[in-house]
């Protein structure tokens, strides 16, 4: 992870920001793509012929207001069900045979792995005082490890579980009146352009995840902290499990180098759905 110990905002004292709102799969976790093609592998799968089902999906998603199917799944319109079977019918192997709807989704994201530096990064920006909060668009409300959510963040927002998706402009204003702030004392990551955009549109300042150092080094000159490499998620799962908020996670320092404590303070649906 990097250590910023020379920010400029560090050298200034503490942050003007007092919330950090962050994506979750792609951010919180290894890149979808890479998640994607190893389902696509497994199922013998033509990368291409996915492609080329998926695009006209997710185009329209980020730039039509009608709906289409990840609008539906995303804001819980449909059910996981039925969006498996309407992707399934428009795939096949390479050999011919049709793609399994049940479960289709599940096997699609069996490959996700948590990201240990954004793991630690977020508790230690936690720990320092800073408000943390999820928004995210579901593809599947269950496939959150939701066991480590209390002790990672003080709000909770799915998009399925609040009937809004990103990037519409709704979904950032509840989440940010969840942790009682406006949105210019909110720091925001995704790793879609499009989201940020948004994000930064209604006051947010965005920050574009692309590699976990640049995105670490990013957040610790936002909020004046010097992170430094802490624990990593499975190290965090180990701690919490059955004991909620059980683990401090890595250390913050502010830029004089005093180590904050963690300031529990838990928004409306932390923790729940």
């Amino acid at each position: 992870m990097v250590d910023i110990q020379n920010s400029a905002a560090a050298q200034n004292g503490r942050s003007q920001y007092r919330a950090l709102i962050i994506d979750w799969g792609g951010v919180m976790t290894n890149p979808i793509v890479d998640t994607v093609r190893a389902w696509l592998e497994m199922e013998d799968i033509d990368y291409n012929h996915y492609a080329d089902v998926m695009r006209p999906w997710v185009v329209a998603a980020y730039t039509e207001e009608d709906r289409n199917p990840i609008h539906a799944l995303e804001r819980g319109e449909c059910t996981i069900e039925e969006f498996e079977r309407e992707l399934a019918a428009q795939l096949v192997c390479r050999d011919g045979r049709p793609v399994a709807a049940e479960g289709l989704l599940a096997r699609m994201f069996a490959a996700t792995a948590p990201c240990d530096p954004m793991y630690a990064a977020v508790y230690a920006v936690r720990q320092s005082g800073v408000l943390t909060g999820l928004l995210s668009n579901s593809w599947g409300v269950g496939d959150y490890p939701r066991h480590l959510f209390p002790g990672m963040f003080d709000a909770v927002v799915i998009s399925a579980e609040v009937g809004m998706r990103k990037p519409e402009e709704r979904i950032f204003r509840h989440a940010v009146e969840q942790l009682g702030l406006q949105p210019e004392e909110c720091v925001f990551v995704d790793d879609l352009q499009a989201n940020v955009t948004a994000a930064e549109a209604i006051g947010m300042t965005g920050v574009l995840h692309r590699e976990p150092d640049v995105t670490v080094g990013r957040l610790g000159e936002l909020f004046g902290l010097a992170l430094r490499e802490g624990e990593s998620a499975e190290a965090a799962d180990g701690k919490l499990a059955g004991s909620e908020g059980s683990a401090t996670g890595p250390v913050a320092e502010s830029g004089d180098g005093d180590r904050r404590p963690r300031t529990v303070n838990k928004g409306p649906g932390a923790g729940n759905r």
